[in-house]
């Protein structure tokens, strides 16, 4: 019996699990692959309290940016980039005008420069739209510290994505100047 179910489940959520370890990584794929089959282990060895979860698709959420979280603590699994990064585009484009695969990529590398914590705040809050009080409990804080580190998250992230696809320059506070 729990076999089925943890495969009738692995069919019909792996896609949304890998879609939102994409964005907890920023964008890499491997990783995310690699996270998701992490969550997924975990899950078969923890079914029954998943089955006895108030919230499961909180405890799915939560136990993948536990890995994710686990992964970044393991300094032997730290690689070091040897290629050259490749060109990016050659000119600044406003964010509405910009090609839809540009703009994608100028997110996950917004996302790749924030730390796994706040990278996890943003994914929660506005991919998965979870309230404040629901992300806390999916990432064991307070409500206060969504707050905060929303707000941080996305300044950085704003500014980020507008180095990438502005000619704009934002203002120091993060909005756009006119």
């Amino acid at each position: 019996m729990r076999d089925e179910e943890f495969l009738a489940f692995v069919a019909e959520r792996r896609g949304h699990l890998v879609r939102t370890a994409v964005l907890l990584t920023a964008g890499d794929r491997h990783l995310a692959e690699d996270l998701t089959q992490t969550t997924l282990t975990q899950l078969y060895v923890r079914w029954a309290a998943f089955r006895a979860a108030r919230n499961p698709d909180a405890y799915v959420r939560r136990c993948l940016v536990n890995a994710l979280i686990d992964e970044k603590r393991r300094p032997w699994h730290r690689e070091q980039v040897t290629e050259e990064i490749p060109d990016s585009v050659s000119s600044f484009m406003p964010f509405e005008d910009a090609d839809p695969d540009v703009r994608t990529e100028a997110l996950y590398a917004g996302l790749r420069e924030l730390p796994p914590r706040m990278r996890a705040v943003l994914v929660l809050r506005y991919f998965h739209d979870l309230n404040v009080e629901e992300t806390a409990e999916a990432l064991s804080c307070s409500g206060g510290t969504v707050k905060s580190q929303a707000a941080r998250a996305l300044t950085k992230l704003r500014r980020g994505m507008s180095a990438r696809l502005s000619p704009t320059p934002l203002r120091p506070n993060g909005a756009f100047r006119a």
